[in-house]
């Protein structure tokens, strides 16, 4: 083995997620609670990447995700790629993509939208998934994914 090489060992069972821009490496982790987990888990942040100058991967052990927790993560960091892995095979990749509405996981940044005052979902459509803008249903309030609050 060449000294260029990292070793980080295969993953037998479990979940990659992996083009994760740089800086949001650890938003991640928070978002998902994976320093609560108790499988192995393995971040590397700032790693070299052609189409990406720097990214993020998340390698985590026996654990695979729910369609609420893929739906927090595509408003959070969309065009992240889910790999999952059984027996060492990947069974299944995918690009993860901002929805066309984003039901009750975003807090509506209005301080008078009356999602914020009673006991309601917020519903936001997605208007520009390129840069991840989004606009409350209720309101009309847009707010851009570098704003966006998760409830």
């Amino acid at each position: 083995m060449e000294k260029t090489q990292l070793m980080v060992a295969a993953l037998e069972n479990g979940t990659v997620i992996d083009h994760i821009p740089s800086d949001k490496v650890f938003d991640v982790v928070n978002l998902l609670k994976i320093q609560d987990m108790n499988t192995p888990v393995t971040i590397g942040a700032n790693l070299k990447s052609n189409k990406m100058g720097r990214k993020g991967i998340i390698k985590i052990a026996d654990r695979y995700f729910t369609d609420e927790e893929v739906s927090k993560l595509s408003v959070i960091v969309p065009n992240i790629v889910l790999t999952t892995i059984h027996n060492y095979d990947v069974t299944e990749k995918r690009r993860v993509t901002m929805p066309d509405e984003i039901h009750g996981i975003v807090r509506c940044p209005n301080p008078k939208c009356i999602t914020n005052h009673e006991p309601m979902h917020t519903v936001f459509d997605v208007v520009d998934k390129e840069n991840g803008t989004l606009r409350c249903r209720y309101c009309n309030k847009e707010i851009r994914k570098n704003d966006i609050k998760l409830l």
